[in-house]
């Protein structure tokens, strides 16, 4: 079992409008902005299994009408969505996902390629969950530094894990080391399957470790309507501040929904 420590909840959802100053570390995907929403297939969340077989992730759908970077969903309703990039220690995965499952909230997991074949069981415990699963790249690195050959192989060797795992290569793709991706990586991506790339308006600054109230605080000052959170797997102040942040939203009015719940 993970331990966590106990925030002060009252203090920190007091300061809920408050923003966190400083930069991302180079290990984060920092944000920036991008394109408006686009509307993926939905699928119908189902409880964690410890028995059952694992449930496919849907796959992707184009949709002409929407961007290929997509950055948040519709405004105008009461959702948003709390991404995570899948990888570190899996007992704080495991942690952060069954938080999520007892207050009624699914995430989105995107996996980094190296982490599934260190731990190929978190692919079946993502998806029973009713969480969406996609594509982090291979390894994580700057993918959009990367020759056409070298970030092909980044793109596709996740793809092959995913479909190996799941009988999908999953429902989305980030890129690695970056908020958005290049011309040549959205092309790489729609070519391997991913018609769109998902990125995020609100970066809760985890991975540079601010602290559990930090993280809740930086959440809670940006993310409205339609948001999609940047946030990870693998540190303890990520799984501290969960409860506080889906209860605020909770009542706010807003559903921690799946990404493609939120663009459905």
């Amino acid at each position: 079992m993970v331990r966590v420590t106990t925030t002060d909840r009252r203090g920190v959802l007091r300061a809920g409008a408050g923003l966190v100053a400083g930069g991302a570390l180079a290990a984060g995907c920092s944000s920036t902005g991008a394109a408006p929403y686009s509307a993926p297939s939905s699928a119908s969340p189902s409880g964690p299994s410890d028995t059952a077989s694992p449930r496919a992730a849907p796959a992707p759908r184009a949709f002409p009408r929407q961007p290929a970077q997509i950055t948040h969903g519709p405004r105008d309703r009461p959702r948003v969505a709390l991404t995570f990039h899948g990888q570190g220690d899996p007992a704080l995965a495991r942690a952060l996902l069954t938080e999520a499952e007892k207050h009624g909230a699914r995430l989105t997991v995107l996996a980094v390629g190296t982490w599934l074949d260190q731990y190929p069981q978190m692919a079946r415990r993502i998806l029973d969950g009713g969480h969406d699963l996609g594509n982090h790249t291979q390894r994580h690195l700057a993918v959009n530094a990367m020759t056409e050959d070298g970030a092909r192989a980044e793109i596709t060797g996740c793809a092959d894990r995913l479909k190996r795992l799941t009988g999908s290569i999953g429902t989305w793709f980030r890129p690695s080391r970056a908020p958005t991706a290049s011309p040549l990586v959205q092309r790489l991506a729609r070519a391997a399957g991913y018609p769109h790339v998902l990125s995020y308006d609100v970066d809760s600054l985890d991975h540079t470790r601010p602290g559990a109230p930090a993280v809740t605080r930086k959440i809670l000052a940006e993310a409205r309507s339609g948001s999609v959170v940047s946030l990870h797997f693998g540190y303890p102040d990520t799984v501290t501040a969960l409860p506080d942040v889906l209860e605020e939203l909770d009542r706010r009015g807003l559903h921690a929904v799946t990404t493609t719940e939120l663009l459905s």
